[in-house]
């Protein structure tokens, strides 16, 4: 086919979110007639504006889905120790089956220590090494959110992975780590590439399937993708220049108008003008990003299943 000629396929990271979501709010009406209600609490610490939006929108889901939630508010001057004191708690109780600390927390306070305090059954986050451990080792158990909604947009979007070449371009502990082992998970063959990586474009251009995730805006540019793969873009960067605006999304009117009135757009880290040259891609925003909180609400209900001894498959 002729590269001009390609339709890129745009995986729509909302629609795919909202079939997840009333997956779960079937598998929670099941629980429900057991006497089962799965229950969520989120402890954020002082007042991060950004922090809140992301609290509130994970609450309300919460509510449109039957799961109970509790939201802890501690003051940003909260100890390490009172916060353990909190997360014990929270570990103790039975009407609760996962604990979410809202990142990042404040300086003083020692997040390695708190993250490896939650229990590894309620960590629904994923982020306990014993959870990492399972997930290494192919055990059931709670994987990071953000590449489980990656492997579910392939999933769901009919995307080949067995036996795919899959390069992850970011090695962080939330989301390239992960995100490379669940890809080995699924039989395609995996490098891990990052910002001391030699030449980078080297590797990106033999990705059929390539998954971006090193914070940086635009960070993967069209001569760096291989024609007609499937570009994975977990990254969300404001672009806050008139010039980068341009640079980014030359001649899109809606990009400038939002601009105007905003001050900021959003560009992942792969520059827009890749994404004609793919066989599919995640648009930025509404691809990776809206899939966070659906499988956040699809672990609270794992977690509860898993803690009752209920399987899986059982939905």
């Amino acid at each position: 086919m002729d590269e001009m000629k390609r339709t890129p396929k745009i995986l729509d990271g909302i629609a795919i979110a909202g079939q997840i979501k009333a997956e779960v709010a079937v598998e929670v009406q099941a629980l429900a007639s057991r006497g089962i209600t799965p229950g969520l609490a989120v402890i954020l610490v002082g007042e991060v504006p950004a922090s809140q939006i992301y609290v509130r929108s994970k609450v309300k889901t919460c509510g449109e889905l039957g799961i109970f939630s509790e939201m802890l508010t501690p003051p940003e001057s909260i100890s390490t120790d009172e916060m353990l004191a909190l997360v014990a708690d929270l570990n103790a109780r039975e009407d609760i089956d996962g604990i979410l600390i809202q990142l990042p927390l404040p300086k003083h306070v020692d997040t390695k220590r708190l993250l490896e305090a939650v229990s590894p059954d309620k960590d629904v986050d994923g982020f306990h090494p014993i959870n990492a451990g399972r997930l290494q080792s192919g055990q059931p158990g709670l994987a990071p959110c953000t590449p489980a909604g990656i492997m579910e947009i392939l999933r769901r979007s009919g995307l080949p992975v067995a036996g795919q070449n899959a390069v992850v371009v970011g090695r962080s502990d939330i989301v390239g780590k992960p995100a490379a082992m669940m890809l080995l998970n699924a039989s395609a063959t995996v490098t891990v590439c990052h910002s001391k990586t030699a030449d980078l474009g080297s590797f990106t251009r033999e990705a059929d399937l390539l998954v971006a995730a090193i914070g940086r805006a635009g960070f993967v540019t069209a001569d760096m993708v291989k024609p007609g793969a499937t570009l994975i873009d977990v990254g969300i960067n404001r672009v806050t220049e008139a010039a980068e605006v341009e640079e980014f999304f030359p001649g899109d009117a809606d990009r400038a108008a939002t601009f105007a009135k905003r001050g900021s757009v959003v560009v992942g880290d792969i520059h827009p003008a890749a994404f004609a040259h793919s066989g599919a891609y995640t648009p930025v925003p509404g691809g990776v990003g809206a899939l966070t909180i659906a499988m956040l609400m699809q672990n609270t209900v794992t977690a509860a299943k898993l803690r009752r001894g209920i399987s899986l498959g059982n939905k």
